[in-house]
């Protein structure tokens, strides 16, 4: 089955991600980076396509956009 998503183009989704790991590296070479576990990504839905959906969300008084490929998707909220 497949998923309309145009339909809720403009809405606020919280999606939940498989594993996928970063990275946050301290300020000198002396601090060991540190890995972490992205569990989820949110941000309001500006389009769809054929290999995953891409978001619109901020940060820090900043605008993003954001590419999430259906293979990361565990789960998502529509709000």
């Amino acid at each position: 089955m497949n998923l309309d998503w145009n339909q809720f183009l403009g809405k606020s989704l919280n999606i939940t991600m498989n594993e996928n790991y970063g990275v946050v590296y301290g300020k000198n070479d002396e601090e060991h980076p540190t890995f972490y576990e992205i569990v989820f990504k949110s941000g309001k839905l500006l389009s769809a396509y054929n290999e995953g959906l891409l978001l619109e969300s901020s940060r820090e008084q900043q605008q993003y956009k954001i590419f999430i490929p259906y293979s990361s998707i565990k789960c998502v909220e529509i709000f």
